[in-house]
């Protein structure tokens, strides 16, 4: 059993026991649960149920696990001949959940 289910700006497909990133949620704590209502599809053994645009009644629930950072992106622009450089670096903060049971 799978479900795509929709975290504000980003979509996960996700099976029981996955773990993801998910954008930062600055108030759950370890430990806590975490409901996502927002599923887009829902796959049982051959069958799909497909929400226009949410499957009703389907949700997945998961517990949080803490806090991550990403990669680094550097952002850099220079204008050539002109000794003119900026540089800037940045690292997203998501929260890592792992998902226990899938609802729908």
């Amino acid at each position: 059993m799978y479900a795509v289910i929709s975290d504000r700006s980003r979509q996960h497909t996700v099976r029981s026991g996955d773990v993801i990133l998910c954008d930062l949620q600055a108030d759950k704590k370890v430990g806590d649960q975490v409901t996502f209502d927002q599923v887009l599809l829902v796959s049982h053994e051959g069958t799909v149920k497909l929400g226009k645009p949410f499957v009703a009644g389907a949700s997945v629930t998961g517990e949080v696990l803490g806090e991550e950072q990403g990669e680094k992106v550097i952002a850099f622009r220079f204008k050539r001949r002109k000794n003119v450089r900026r540089k800037r670096g940045h690292r997203e903060r998501y929260t890592q959940v792992k998902i226990g049971e899938i609802r729908g």
